[in-house]
Protein backbone atom coordinates (compact mmCIF):
# COMPACT_ATOMS: atom_id res chain seq x y z
CA UNK A 1 0.00 0.00 0.00
CA UNK A 2 2.96 2.34 0.62
CA UNK A 3 3.92 2.30 -3.06
CA UNK A 4 0.46 3.59 -3.96
CA UNK A 5 0.73 6.46 -1.49
CA UNK A 6 4.18 7.27 -2.83
CA UNK A 7 2.82 7.13 -6.37
CA UNK A 8 0.01 9.57 -5.53
CA UNK A 9 2.48 11.94 -3.86
CA UNK A 10 4.90 11.80 -6.79
CA UNK A 11 2.10 12.38 -9.31
CA UNK A 12 0.82 15.37 -7.33
CA UNK A 13 4.28 16.89 -6.89
CA UNK A 14 5.08 16.30 -10.54
CA UNK A 15 1.86 18.06 -11.56
CA UNK A 16 2.78 21.03 -9.37
CA UNK A 17 6.28 21.11 -10.89
CA UNK A 18 4.90 21.11 -14.45
CA UNK A 19 2.46 23.90 -13.64
CA UNK A 20 5.23 25.96 -12.04
CA UNK A 21 7.50 25.46 -15.08
CA UNK A 22 4.68 26.64 -17.35
CA UNK A 23 4.04 29.64 -15.10
CA UNK A 24 7.73 30.61 -15.26
CA UNK A 25 7.67 30.05 -19.03
CA UNK A 26 10.38 27.37 -18.79
CA UNK A 27 8.06 24.83 -20.45
CA UNK A 28 5.83 25.48 -23.45
CA UNK A 29 2.14 24.76 -23.10
CA UNK A 30 2.13 22.23 -25.93
CA UNK A 31 4.55 19.99 -24.05
CA UNK A 32 3.03 20.66 -20.66
CA UNK A 33 -0.27 19.15 -21.79
CA UNK A 34 1.37 15.76 -22.20
CA UNK A 35 2.98 15.98 -18.77
CA UNK A 36 -0.23 17.17 -17.13
CA UNK A 37 -2.11 14.30 -18.77
CA UNK A 38 0.51 11.83 -17.58
CA UNK A 39 0.36 13.20 -14.03
CA UNK A 40 -3.44 13.08 -14.01
CA UNK A 41 -3.54 9.50 -15.28
CA UNK A 42 -0.90 8.41 -12.76
CA UNK A 43 -2.81 10.21 -10.01
CA UNK A 44 -6.13 8.53 -10.92
CA UNK A 45 -4.60 5.10 -11.40
CA UNK A 46 -2.69 5.37 -8.11
CA UNK A 47 -5.89 6.13 -6.23
CA UNK A 48 -7.72 3.20 -7.80
CA UNK A 49 -5.83 0.21 -6.41
CA UNK A 50 -8.39 -2.26 -7.74
CA UNK A 51 -7.86 -0.94 -11.28
CA UNK A 52 -4.10 -1.50 -10.99
CA UNK A 53 -4.65 -5.00 -9.64
CA UNK A 54 -7.14 -5.74 -12.44
CA UNK A 55 -4.70 -4.54 -15.11
CA UNK A 56 -1.87 -6.49 -13.47
CA UNK A 57 -3.98 -9.66 -13.45
CA UNK A 58 -4.85 -9.21 -17.15
CA UNK A 59 -1.18 -8.67 -18.02
CA UNK A 60 0.02 -11.53 -15.82
CA UNK A 61 2.07 -9.23 -13.58
CA UNK A 62 2.62 -10.74 -10.13
CA UNK A 63 3.42 -7.46 -8.33
CA UNK A 64 0.60 -5.04 -9.17
CA UNK A 65 2.50 -1.78 -8.41
CA UNK A 66 4.93 -2.72 -11.17
CA UNK A 67 2.13 -1.77 -13.59
CA UNK A 68 2.62 1.87 -12.50
CA UNK A 69 6.24 1.66 -13.57
CA UNK A 70 5.17 0.02 -16.84
CA UNK A 71 2.82 2.95 -17.54
CA UNK A 72 5.60 5.40 -16.74
CA UNK A 73 8.05 3.60 -19.01
CA UNK A 74 5.57 3.43 -21.88
CA UNK A 75 4.83 7.13 -21.48
CA UNK A 76 8.55 7.93 -21.55
CA UNK A 77 8.97 5.94 -24.76
CA UNK A 78 6.02 7.73 -26.36
CA UNK A 79 7.33 11.12 -25.25
CA UNK A 80 10.84 10.39 -26.51
CA UNK A 81 9.35 9.40 -29.86
CA UNK A 82 7.37 12.66 -29.93
CA UNK A 83 10.49 14.71 -29.14
CA UNK A 84 12.44 12.86 -31.82
CA UNK A 85 9.77 13.82 -34.35
CA UNK A 86 9.96 17.46 -33.20
CA UNK A 87 13.78 17.47 -33.44
CA UNK A 88 13.61 15.93 -36.93
CA UNK A 89 11.17 18.63 -38.07
CA UNK A 90 13.32 21.38 -36.56
CA UNK A 91 16.45 19.96 -38.19
CA UNK A 92 14.74 20.06 -41.58
CA UNK A 93 13.66 23.67 -40.96
CA UNK A 94 17.19 24.71 -39.97
CA UNK A 95 18.58 23.06 -43.09
CA UNK A 96 16.02 24.85 -45.29
CA UNK A 97 16.69 28.21 -43.60
CA UNK A 98 20.44 27.73 -43.99
CA UNK A 99 19.99 27.01 -47.70
CA UNK A 100 17.74 30.04 -48.15
CA UNK A 101 20.21 32.26 -46.29
CA UNK A 102 23.06 31.03 -48.49
CA UNK A 103 21.03 31.77 -51.62
CA UNK A 104 20.23 35.28 -50.36
CA UNK A 105 23.88 35.95 -49.54
CA UNK A 106 24.93 34.77 -53.00
CA UNK A 107 22.35 37.05 -54.62
CA UNK A 108 23.56 39.94 -52.49
CA UNK A 109 27.15 39.23 -53.45
CA UNK A 110 26.22 39.13 -57.16
CA UNK A 111 24.32 42.42 -56.89
CA UNK A 112 27.30 43.97 -55.07
CA UNK A 113 29.62 43.02 -57.94
CA UNK A 114 27.27 44.45 -60.59
CA UNK A 115 27.18 47.90 -58.94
Amino acid sequence: MTIYILSVAVAFLFLLLVLELVRRQKLKEQYSLLWILFSAVLFIVSFNVSLIEWIAARLGVKYAPAVLFLFGLLFCFAFILHLTIVVTRLTAQVLRLTQELTILKEREALHGQND
